[in-house]
């Protein structure tokens, strides 16, 4: 009997990528999303697939899927900033009645379940770099709280319905992902960067850009995504490039792949925005036989290439820095 699974946030940037992947193994894929952030032009290629359904639907109300169920991901959630500052509430409520609801749905059809976390419930982190037993340090009241804190909570729930339920769960905490189908506007570092150097505009770097990050392929991502899901490990699971660079380093580099001559501009820097990021993941690489294989340049050049088609922007005229 073919495997099915449900992918909530499956029409997202991240989302979309599990659904191609599950499809192309064989798994028949249920996809909920209701658009907020996603888009059904991110699943539009899956549209008239075998074992394929897009059904537009809210996760914080009431879910229900017809027939057997083997893997529930949970993956619907705003992720930029420029997303949840605008939908706090939404954000809280995906993070609290989506998970909820979802857990709900993994129990009732006895399915392995799979929450989307995030390396934000680190905080700004005092340890460095981020091993899963480390617990964060996470303003509960700033501007970031409404996501950080709806996936902490996310975490929370899960592992109860864990222990006290019986559900068959884990938990990934997922660090940087990029790759194609980023929205060019969704505020995160590398679509700016890209969109701006694509563009010819000054690429934004905030504060002095000495704050670091973790970048990682969303093909690797998606990878230990899988490999956790057919684990029987309960997480929390890093799963991240731990290879660390500066955002400046980052704009540099996304700039010099472009063959772009735009300025760097220094603005305010967020509040709350973490100094350093990098995942420990030997627990990933121990347990799971997982680890990052793309290299960093190749990634950020595939990137780049989904990017100037979006922009409609020629590889002539990238060669040209124009």
């Amino acid at each position: 009997m073919t495997e099915r699974a449900v992918v909530t946030g499956g029409a997202g940037f991240l989302g979309s990528h599990l659904c191609e992947r599950l499809l192309a193994q064989g798994t028949s894929v249920i996809c909920l999303d209701n658009f907020l952030t996603g888009s059904p032009q991110n699943v539009a290629h899956l549209m008239g697939r075998p074992g394929f359904r897009l059904i537009e639907c809210d996760v914080t109300g009431f879910v229900h899927v017809p027939g057997d169920v083997d893997l529930v991901l949970h993956f619907a959630s705003a992720a930029s900033p420029i997303d949840y500052l605008k939908l706090p509430l939404e954000t809280l409520k995906v993070g609290g009645l989506g998970t909820l609801h979802a857990l709900g749905l993994a129990r009732e059809k006895g399915a392995r379940f799979i929450l989307a976390s995030t390396s934000e419930v680190y905080g700004d982190p005092l340890r460095h770099p981020q091993r899963e037993d480390y617990w964060g340090n996470v303003n509960p009241v700033g501007p970031r709280s409404v996501y950080d804190e709806a996936k902490r909570y996310g975490e929370a729930l899960t592992t109860a319905y864990r222990n006290s339920r019986g559900v068959n769960t884990g938990i990934v905490r997922i660090f940087n992902t990029y790759g194609p189908r980023m929205r060019p506007h969704d505020g995160r570092a590398i679509p700016t960067f890209m969109r701006q150097a694509l563009l010819g505009e000054p690429l934004t770097v905030a504060g002095d850009g000495g704050q670091t990050r973790s970048i990682c392929y969303v093909d690797d991502t998606v990878n230990g995504i899988l490999a956790l899901a057919r684990s029987d490990l309960p997480g929390p699971v890093n799963i991240g490039n731990p290879e660390e660079m500066t955002i400046l380093e980052l704009a540099e580099s996304i700039r010099d792949l472009a063959g772009s001559d735009s300025p760097i501009e220094f603005v305010d820097r967020p509040v709350d925005d973490p100094g350093v990021r990098r995942p420990d993941t030997t627990l990933a690489r121990e347990r799971l036989g997982w680890r990052p294989a793309v290299p960093r340049d190749a990634g950020l050049r595939r990137t780049l290439d989904w990017f100037a088609a979006e922009l409609g922007v020629g590889a002539a005229a990238r060669a040209a820095g124009t």
